[in-house]
């Protein structure tokens, strides 16, 4: 792309580690790419700007495609592998359309699956490229059924491979919107093209001509389905296929589109290794994904109101009014328009530190402009910070810019505190705090998934610590799918990631990049412990007298017990607040308290003039959390518990002595005390994550794979990509997706009907299985063994699952230090 565009004068090469995108040693080095990558390109590279006036003219008659005039395309590489899925997903939350690279071998694999379902989450338009066509092996008509089926949509065949003499080799493609061939020069740089229209086809590829009236009479029936304007176009075409016009097909596929729920899915061809095809998917970015002002206003929330930007900036926004609402009516007040007091507003997805430059945010700009030296407010964090240097990016090079407008990606070099997932506005004022309701103002967050492995890390020496927690900070601040812990008892430092992978880069950034003297030592499980028993009242006293970190006295009862998601709650009081937190479940009571903090009969005792009910709520749920942050048995967080805490204020509350701080630490002493007897008791146990384990095996190793999945690894199959019928049954609930209803080019070693889908030899195959995260470490080197290199596996968190037996036994033996 970036070479047919004229950005680069060569053509980067993945196994040499020469692309532009994947710059960093350890992308080099693997030849996989691990960070996302922003780059901006202009395609067609070069606009006739005398024209441009015609042009626009042109395209707004339908007479000429979108592609006939110069777009701006930012462009954002992300990585494929499941370990670094938390930069796939914030890529997506700032994107306005995808291209889906797919495997003409492959076809649709288990990854593929989850980031499209990912898109799909902020209903971004995607087409899709089969790639690898010149591989032996390839399979585009296998791999377009398997869209429908496996991604859930409509696969309207834009282009159809082109292969020499029907089974000959790879050479070209043929485009079914124009009609027309288009032979690439063997061995090219894929600039020296050879067009054919129909008519010219026939002569020299009957056959191919033939399959060209087909897709196109395929192509025009699956749009008329879901776009009546196409059935009109049809209609006054006199019902012939080939009479449409190209324009009025990519206006069709481009409607389609738009909506971003992946009904239809443009499908194009190609071989990126032999440059066959790639100039043809860039037509197809600016033919058929939209430009920003197309896309839907960002989704934005005042507290707990939430709406679209532009109803923000149009005053239509309202928002709840707790001033004089009665309890269970809801009072709306409508939110002032912010269209001339808001400026700017943008979401920071990326934060990368440059040894250079220093911290580099990126942002995807929503609405106004951000101006170089702007006042920039984090609603997240409360903080201002100017914003004295702009970039936009060229993979790791840069250029500085003046401004960054709506819709455009840049980078705020220097940052002091932006993270991941900020909301950055810019006023009309000069104040360093917005007005409200402004400074409450927050774009839709990027949610980090859990972590699920961890491993300890070690400075060399003590005088090396502070540097190493330093530089800890600036690796968290990069990648917020990572975790730091400290083991309070140990003092051990502990690093939490999405996967082996995740965290072996994870190492090579801090020790290798960023220098910290520091060892990481082997990879750990995430374990969880639980409650099996009902624990006694247990009321603690904090005084700060005893203690002199927290200053005040407060008390609090507890009562802990396991928690069962599936069972409905006891009946408590009406002015109970109940907390739900990873499966754990916090109920803050005052029996002897109105839903007002008042007392409920003459001889209770009320709050105290500084503390409202609410206040000491949030207080003991706080202190609670802090609790069930470490189990009592191995320090691992506890899951399935509910925690009881009781507020009496004659017996908790100590006047002006009872401080927020005070009611926190109390809360968490009573858990604790509570947690402490039901171990003590026997009634605590040890939950292990078990995972949804998708493996992608060819035929001859798949009976190998099940029986070490079940067998030595104590696994449940779930369900074997050779039951098509019930496969497609599941997949296919949200939308009903007819296989023989789908039209696909016949490969050229394919026999039978579209029933042979996946007949082949090597053709993958997928094993779904529930597995032990703990029998998974290590797994994907056992795979590559077992399957000759050609086995992947994904996975994800399916559910914590208390162990029992042998397994505990064991697992308890080596948390011991035993055998």
């Amino acid at each position: 792309m970036l070479y047919y565009s004229g950005h680069t004068r060569r053509i980067g090469d993945v196994d040499d580690g020469s692309t532009v995108t994947d710059f960093l040693p350890a992308e080099r080095a693997r030849g996989i790419t691990i960070q996302s990558a922003a780059i901006t390109f202009n395609w067609p590279p070069e606009a006739n700007k005398t024209e441009d006036s015609r042009i626009i003219k042109a395209i707004q008659k339908q007479e000429l495609p979108r592609s006939a005039l110069s777009h701006r395309i930012n462009l954002i590489d992300t990585p494929g592998h499941a370990d670094f899925t938390f930069e796939v997903r914030r890529s997506l939350r700032i994107l306005d359309g995808a291209v889906c690279v797919l495997d003409g071998v492959a076809g649709v694999e288990a990854q593929t699956e989850q980031v499209w379902n990912q898109a799909a989450d902020w209903k971004i338009p995607r087409i899709a490229y089969v790639n690898k066509l010149d591989r032996e092996g390839a399979a585009f008509g296998q791999t377009v059924r398997e869209i429908g089926v496996r991604l859930k949509g409509w696969p309207a065949v834009c282009q159809i491979p082109w292969f020499e003499g029907g089974k000959g080799k790879f050479c070209g493609i043929v485009d079914v919107i124009n009609l027309c061939g288009m032979k690439y020069e063997a061995g090219g740089d894929g600039k020296s093209i050879e067009r054919y229209n129909l008519s010219e086809l026939e002569t020299k590829e009957p056959s191919l001509a033939e399959e060209l009236r087909k897709a196109r009479a395929a192509l025009v029936e699956l749009l008329s389905e879901h776009d009546e304007i196409m059935v009109d176009a049809f209609l006054e075409a006199d019902e012939d296929h080939l009479a449409i016009t190209p324009a009025q097909l990519l206006a069709s596929v481009r409607r389609c589109l738009m909506s971003g729920d992946g009904t239809v899915i443009p499908v194009f061809a190609g071989a990126s290794f032999r440059n066959i095809g790639v100039q043809p998917v860039l037509d197809a970015v600016d033919d058929l994904l939209p430009s920003p002002e197309e896309r839907p206003f960002a989704e934005v929330s005042i507290g707990e109101s939430t709406a679209g930007l532009d109803e923000l900036l149009e005053g239509k926004m309202v928002a709840p009014n707790s001033a004089g609402s009665k309890p269970g009516k809801k009072i709306e007040a409508a939110v002032p328009a912010m269209d001339k007091m808001l400026k700017g507003c943008a979401l920071a997805f990326k934060v990368v530190n440059d040894a250079r430059k220093g911290m580099l945010v990126y942002i995807r700009v929503y609405s106004g402009t951000i101006d170089r030296n702007a006042l920039l407010y984090n609603t997240n964090l409360k903080q201002s910070e100017r914003a004295t240097n702009l970039l936009r990016m060229y993979a790791n090079e840069s250029v500085p810019v003046q401004s960054l407008e709506a819709g455009q990606i840049g980078v705020i070099a220097g940052s002091k505190y932006a993270r991941t997932g900020d909301t950055l506005i810019v006023c009309n004022t000069n104040k360093a705090t917005p007005p409200a309701p402004l400074d409450k103002l927050q774009l839709r967050p990027i949610h980090v998934p859990p972590p699920v492995f961890f491993a300890s890390i070690e400075p060399n020496s003590l005088k090396d610590e502070k540097d190493m927690h330093d530089k800890l900070n600036l690796l968290l601040r990069e990648d917020p799918s990572l975790h730091i812990t400290q083991d309070e008892d140990t003092g051990q430092t502990l690093i939490s990631g999405m996967g082996e992978l995740h965290l072996e880069i994870a190492r090579d950034r801090l020790v290798g990049d960023l220098r910290a003297n520091a060892t990481m030592g082997k990879i750990a499980i995430g374990y969880r412990e639980t409650l099996t028993q009902t624990s006694s009242s247990h009321t603690k006293i904090f005084d700060s007298s005893a203690r002199g970190d927290v200053k005040g006295k407060s008390g609090c009862t507890a009562i802990v017990d396991s928690n069962n998601p599936d069972m409905p709650d006891e009946d408590y009081h009406d002015n109970a607040l109940r907390h739900e937190q990873d499966q754990n479940v916090v109920i803050v009571e005052a029996p002897s308290l109105d839903k007002q903090g008042r007392p409920l009969t003459d001889d209770a005792i009320s709050l105290p003039g500084h503390l409202s009910l609410g206040d000491v709520q949030s207080a003991f749920t706080n202190g609670a959390l802090a609790a069930l942050a470490r189990g009592p048995a191995f320090s691992y967080p506890m899951r399935n518990v509910k925690v009881a805490l009781t507020i009496d204020p004659a017996q908790h509350i100590f006047g002006s002595e009872t401080s927020y701080a005070s009611l926190t630490a109390a809360a968490r002493l009573a858990t604790i005390s509570a947690f402490r007897e039901v171990h003590s008791a026997g009634g605590s146990a040890l939950m292990e994550p078990v995972m949804n384990v998708n493996i992608a095996v060819d035929d001859a190793s798949m009976g190998s794979i099940i029986q070490d999945i079940s067998s030595s690894r104590g696994g449940q199959i779930v369900a074997l990509g050779d039951n098509e019928e019930a496969e497609a049954e599941e997949q296919n609930s949200a939308r009903d997706i007819d296989v023989a209803k789908i039209y696909a080019p016949k490969d050229p070693f394919e026999f039978g009907t579209s029933s042979s889908i996946g007949q082949q030899i090597n053709k993958p195959r997928t094993v779904k299985a529930k597995v032990p995260l703990k029998e998974m470490v290590g797994y994907l080197k056992h795979l590559r063994s077992m399957t000759g290199g050609r086995g992947t596996f994904t996975m994800s968190v399916d559910r914590f699952e208390r162990m029992t037996g042998q397994r505990e036994k064991a697992l308890v033996a080596e948390l011991r230090g035993g055998t």
